[in-house]
């Protein structure tokens, strides 16, 4: 979602496409550059432990002879079960984390600690409204941890070794998740539950709206994003007055239970928040025992739909994004459309719910360097400063075969990348290819017979491109029209006329316009999220708070006095 420069010393600053400057010695095999490149020197970890005194863990220490290990929270305690699961790193295939996985027989304890918690929340308007000011208390002093260079180091580093990604693309993890608590500081979080209040029909009457919690609730987050997403979403669940179970992707919920342990020690209450970790199976069944009044879930769209049906319905979704962007007609600097669009394709290896994965182009600036730009912007993405790396969900077969599938297509062509990374000891569980782009005619896609293919996600470093002329702009609406996932989606262009051509014809929740448009990098100031399905879900801003982790209760207030010589009136 995230991608921000600031708090880098010169030294550690990524270049433009978010390339380390400072490469390591490249005598070291390339696991070994790459955990030299994510620790900045100046920043020794043998400092940093002794001042993080939540931290149970040292980010570059954690190998197969010395794993960490992960446990679960429950009613304010941290506990171990009998299940281990092991995560291998996904660099070099090692053994180096332990996750404490509860299986099916031990999900009661946190059945028990989501019924403890009533309807009407852990407070709201009328209940404990001290707790609006204790989160915002809380969110002050995790903000202002976050701002420590030895914290956010240590967040940023922790992020790299699950969910391999250039640091500065870590890094704005760290500092989105460190703004929104800065935003929610103080008064923000009572401001948050603002009501309102109408004139009634008669003296001593008014209607009053408040926004309600829903009590016991549910967060589901994903791999890709292990810091910013969980964070976001778990603290505006707070703040609204619920009682949340927190599950993350075993492969990264080490980031999170970090991160609980410095809200802890900013003063969250150990109660308030329940991490569990375990496979799709047994979350499924504790959500389904426990009835969270509501479940947010971050994922694929087929996960998505399933919690939807078990559920029945009381769900907020973030899924599957195939994004889109479109340049139009008119042609302006080509250096810097190039760069965003090689970012938004590329960056974190195109792991990313809003990377652009189909970009259409107008014959326009097939005329221009654009192409040779995108060629020569991905043939400098290297493993060893994780510019590219490793994809968690697909393997590199899967991925080169979608490709050859695609070129079958008549008229498709392969653009760039389409091989496998060279000289890497990713496992082969996770897949490693370079990346991708295939150039697919827009008459074909629009046929019924590609555009499933075409369209097909692929959570990697893959991207598909096409060309549009003038006249053929309805066809290009029509494939966004047949498009079900509508998330992020940019047009650049500085032609207001073409702009509302476009905006006005599709639904993408979060859409960027303008010689600037971008898909990707959505930062804490504005909603980021789908449109165009009632279950969607927003993130990081108040209405995305209010939208997702409250509902709306209306209080009518009918003091009197009644009138006098008021009688009795004959039956309705």
């Amino acid at each position: 979602m995230t991608e921000k420069p600031y708090g880098f010393k010169p030294s550690e600053m990524a270049t433009g496409a978010g390339q380390v400057v400072g490469d390591g010695d490249r005598s070291k095999p390339v696991c070994n550059r790459i955990r030299s490149n994510i620790v900045p020197p100046s920043l020794p970890f043998s400092r940093l432990i002794h001042s993080l005194q939540f931290a149970t863990v040292k980010a570059e220490e954690i190998s197969g002879s010395k794993p960490a290990q992960v446990q679960n929270l429950v009613q304010g305690k941290w506990m171990t079960s009998s299940n281990w699961n092991t995560i291998v790193d996904p660099v070099n295939g090692e053994s180096f984390i332990k996750v404490s996985e509860v299986d099916e027989s031990e999900i009661k304890p946190f059945v028990e600690s989501l019924s403890k918690c009533p309807k009407h929340g852990l407070h709201n308007p009328f209940k404990s409204p001290e707790r609006y000011l204790l989160y915002g208390d809380v969110s002050a002093k995790a903000g202002h941890m976050l701002s420590l260079p030895e914290v956010s180091d240590f967040f940023t580093k922790l992020i790299q070794r699950v969910s391999p990604k250039s640091y500065q693309q870590a890094f704005g993890e760290v500092y989105v998740a460190q703004k929104f608590l800065e935003n929610f500081s103080s008064d923000q979080v009572r401001f948050l539950a603002r009501s309102f209040a109408v004139p009634g029909n008669h003296l001593g009457q008014q209607s009053h709206g408040f926004r309600w919690p829903y009590g016991p609730v549910a967060l589901i987050t994903p791999f890709n994003f292990p810091l910013e997403i969980p964070v976001l979403q778990l603290m505006g669940a707070l703040y609204m007055g619920n009682k949340p179970v927190l599950k993350v992707d075993s492969k990264v919920c080490i980031v999170m239970e970090q991160m609980l342990r410095l809200l802890h020690d900013c003063g969250m209450p150990v109660e308030d928040v329940d991490f569990i970790n375990s496979d799709g199976k047994t979350m499924n069944k504790l959500l389904l025992e426990a009835n969270p009044r509501m479940t947010l879930f971050t994922g694929s769209s087929r996960v998505a739909n399933k919690l939807a049906d078990d559920l029945n319905g009381k769900v907020k979704l973030e899924d599957a994004g195939f994004d889109w962007k479109i340049l139009g007609p008119d042609v302006h600097e080509v250096d810097y459309v190039s760069w965003v669009c090689d970012q938004d394709a590329y960056a974190c290896s195109g792991q990313k719910c809003s990377a652009q994965s189909l970009l259409f182009m107008h014959e326009n600036w097939s005329k221009t360097s654009l192409l040779r730009q995108l060629t020569d912007l991905a043939g400098r993405r290297r493993l060893d400063n994780l510019t590219i790396g490793p994809v968690l969900t697909y393997t590199t077969e899967a991925m080169l075969d979608h490709k050859n599938n695609l070129l079958q297509i008549p008229g498709s062509k392969l653009l760039f990348g389409g091989e496998e990374l060279e000289n890497h000891s990713i496992p082969k569980i996770y897949g490693a290819i370079k990346p991708t782009a295939v150039f697919v005619p827009l008459e074909q896609i629009i046929k019924t017979e590609y555009y499933d293919l075409v369209t097909k996600e692929i959570f990697g470093p893959f991207q598909i491109i096409t060309e549009y002329k003038d006249n053929q702009l309805p066809i290009v609406l029509a494939v966004l029209e047949k498009m079900h996932a509508h998330l992020t989606a940019a047009v650049v262009s500085n032609d207001p006329l073409f702009i509302q051509e476009i905006v006005g014809k599709s639904v993408n929740g979060t859409s960027y316009v303008g010689l600037r448009a971008r898909t990707t990098g959505a930062p804490q100031n504005h909603w980021f999220g789908p449109a165009g399905d009632p279950r969607g879900a927003g993130i990081g801003t108040p209405e995305a708070i209010k939208l997702v982790w409250s509902c709306h209760r209306e209080v009518i207030y009918d003091f009197g006095p009644v009138p006098q010589n008021w009688q009795i009136p004959p039956s309705t």
